[in-house]
């Protein structure tokens, strides 16, 4: 009898650490951050409060921090708030003399909105869209648009609570169908109803191929080559853009 105890180790301590490790494997990310765009209302629908504390009880799983813009209200709150409730951490960045109410963990100040924008893209591995308004439209297209430029390869998620999203995806798909966006392009963005299933969709995503004749940016700007650039046009960058 004493043999037949031995041969079985479940109950071991080194054991037990070992299935820890295994399940701690089965929810970590190949995301250091992510970027959540949302709005600073919290919308009529319950459904879209309880979607921004699962995105961020979802990040807090999977050992990702919370790159947002700083906000402490709306979806903006919940989803910061159950990040860093949950352990995670926050990092909220915020234009100088905008900083209103209560922000959680490491709050970072910028000079302007553009760069605020700059700052969330450099620092996120991925971009996910909650439900929201102009503002939330105005950043999830500019990453799509700077994806599209290839000055990022990073995916781009639309977290399509109760359909909310299904009105941009059909005007998308009519643009591809009208010959304004390219089917490849169409594919930079992806969706899905639940914070899980989008997290696991943008986990598994692989960039389109893109036309090697495309314009390809990068993030080397400045103020002041943006503003020259508005003076000129768009498509003859400076050299000290490409590094």
């Amino acid at each position: 009898m004493e043999n037949s105890r031995e041969l079985q180790p479940e109950s071991s301590p080194a054991n037990n650490n070992s299935k820890k490790k295994e399940e701690k494997k089965k929810t970590a990310s190949r995301f250091r951050r992510v970027c959540v765009f949302c709005g600073s209302s919290p919308g009529k629908k319950a459904s879209y409060q309880v979607a921004a504390v699962q995105l961020g009880q979802q990040l807090v799983e999977r050992g990702i921090d919370l790159v947002y813009g700083g906000g402490s209200v709306g979806l903006m709150g919940l989803v910061s708030r159950a990040v860093h409730g949950g352990g995670g951490h926050v990092v909220g960045v915020v234009p100088n003399g905008e900083l209103i109410g209560e922000t959680l963990g490491e709050v970072r100040a910028v000079g302007s909105m553009h760069q605020r924008k700059a700052e969330m893209a450099r620092e996120s591995d991925a971009f996910v869209a909650l439900p929201g308004g102009y503002g939330t439209l105005e950043e999830l297209l500019e990453v799509i648009t700077w994806a599209q430029l290839r000055i990022h390869h990073k995916p781009v998620g639309l977290l399509n609570v109760d359909g909310y999203y299904d009105s941009l995806l059909a005007f998308i798909d009519k643009a591809v169908h009208e010959g304004f966006v390219s089917p490849p392009a169409r594919r930079i963005i992806v969706a899905a109803p639940t914070a899980s299933d989008l997290l696991c969709k943008l986990e598994e995503y692989v960039p389109p191929p893109h036309d090697a004749t495309a314009l390809k940016l990068t993030w080397g700007w400045d103020m002041s080559t943006v503003s020259e650039q508005h003076a000129g046009s768009i498509y003859s960058p400076k050299p000290d853009m490409a590094r």
